[in-house]
């Protein structure tokens, strides 16, 4: 009996099994609707392009052509987030500095042995002068400067992204003969496509070292000056002030350079071979103004027969000593006339060419005065690239033991690029953060240094001398 029970549960057990299964299997698929299917192939392309364009990204010979829209765009946002100009740097009010950073700034102090080409200690290899010396008192022949000259031989071309630097320089060479390109002045001084400004001094070191041509810095340049030089045949590159008023949230105040290859005083203007804007002419008034913004930089290129020419031509300011307390006395006279809006360029100059000199104290205070001028302009008049192209807050907060000043100035500079690239940034914050004790942040901003500026010898040396490898 309970066998056959067993028997016959067990079959209907079996067969309600096989219906549930067929049940199961007869249940309709849900199908992807048409849209559905349409949404993930675009999406499945969309990932397959990306995943090209990364790949095709890191061929080199694409990344050159791509890379200035992609940082263009990538600004874009970044800026319209997070407006660079909105933020300020306050100094700290706590200015007082310990015996040991007194000790050293007395080592340091200037004698009275005319010093020599003053030289950024930031700089890949010291580019200093190899001319003959000069009588401070030497001055030129007095000479009628005609009223309009025009040099032939400098043609103009247009930069690299973030590359007028080296695209004048190969501007100005190409005057006396040197037969390169400006990718190969890159090669040496802007390694990467990133790195965001170069150096008067970079400029020079590339010319002593890399061609058969002399140069020199100086500052404190005028119009006088310029039109003399250029009347005697020689091209003089400047570095002036520039505001891009085609795109005004990525644009705004920025560093450039330009050749000056002619002047015409009934114009009243010079002529720049532009590298951005092609052929343009300047006011003397704009001229004057814009590069007072670089403490009047100028950098001469002669052939070496031509040395004794050019420093009779420079007069007095063939001495860089006498020449760069000119240029201080020059922006201390011109700060006791400006207005209030004008006063921020004057002091950080002041405090450039202290840090020149060696002034640390004088020159942290030209910079606190600065900041505070900074604060109070418009948001839109902000200058907020200035520590791209000029490193001197650092070098003099360092000298004056204020290490926190050095860090939080770099932090603020760092965070308002949209790439930071700013390798003399991250070697003077790596320098503070040492004598703070913090050996590893220090490591870190080193290596991101050499990231931006491989092979920077600079940040290598410190790197030696914490015993690390890069």
């Amino acid at each position: 009996m309970s066998s056959e029970y067993n028997t016959e549960n067990t079959a209907s057990a079996c067969l309600g099994y096989n219906r549930c299964c067929m049940e199961e299997k007869e249940k309709p698929r849900k199908k992807i609707s048409k849209s559905g299917k349409i949404a993930l192939i675009i999406m499945s392309i969309i990932v397959v392009l990306a995943l090209i364009g990364i790949a095709l990204y890191q061929v080199p010979a694409i990344k050159r052509k791509v890379y200035p829209y992609v940082t263009i765009y990538k600004a874009r946002i970044v800026y319209f987030f997070k407006p660079p100009s909105k933020t300020t740097f306050d100094p700290s009010v706590n200015t007082t500095m310990d015996a040991g950073v007194i000790a050293t700034l007395t080592a340091m102090a200037p004698t009275a042995t005319p010093s020599p080409e003053p030289t950024n200690t930031s700089e890949p290899a010291q580019a200093t002068e190899t001319l003959m010396p000069i009588e401070p008192s030497a001055t030129p022949a007095p000479t009628d400067i005609p009223a309009q000259v025009s040099l032939e031989g400098i043609v103009q071309e247009y930069q690299r992204f973030n590359a007028c630097g080296p695209t004048n320089l190969a501007l100005a060479l190409r005057y006396w003969g040197w037969e390169g390109e400006p990718i190969d002045i890159e090669k040496v001084i802007k390694p990467t496509l990133a790195d965001l400004n170069v150096t008067p001094h970079e400029m020079l070191y590339y010319i002593q070292n890399h061609t058969e041509l002399n140069a020199l810095i100086r500052y404190g340049g005028d119009l006088e000056m310029l039109k003399k030089l250029v009347a005697a045949g020689f091209p003089v590159l400047i570095e002036r002030g520039y505001i891009n008023r085609d795109s005004q949230r990525e644009g705004g105040w920025m560093g450039h350079y330009g050749v000056i290859d002619a002047y015409d005083d009934e114009r009243g203007a010079v002529h720049i071979p532009d590298t951005f804007n092609g052929y343009i002419w300047v006011n003397y008034e704009r001229l004057q103004s814009d590069w007072d913004e670089f403490a009047g930089t100028y950098l001469l290129i002669f052939e070496p027969e031509d040395e004794a020419k050019i420093l009779t031509l420079l007069g007095e300011h063939a001495d860089p000593a006498y020449n760069l307390d000119y240029t201080i006395e020059k922006f201390r006279t011109k700060l006791e006339n400006s207005e209030r809006h004008e006063q921020y360029f004057i002091w950080y100059t002041l405090g450039e060419l202290l840090v020149m000199k060696k002034d640390y104290v004088e020159a942290a205070k030209a910079f606190d005065e600065a900041f505070a001028v900074y604060g109070w302009l418009p948001v839109d008049d902000r200058p907020w690239r200035m520590l791209w192209y000029q490193v001197g807050p650092y070098e003099a907060y360092y000298y004056t033991g204020r290490y926190d000043d050095v860090v939080s100035l770099a932090f603020k500079t760092v965070t308002d690029a949209s790439e930071p690239a700013l390798p003399e940034t991250f070697l003077w914050s790596a320098r503070a953060q040492i004598k703070k004790g913090n050996i590893g942040t220090a490591t870190f901003e080193l290596k991101r240094a050499l990231q931006y500026h491989p092979g920077w010898e600079p940040a290598l040396a410190e790197l030696k001398a914490l015993g690390v490898e890069p």
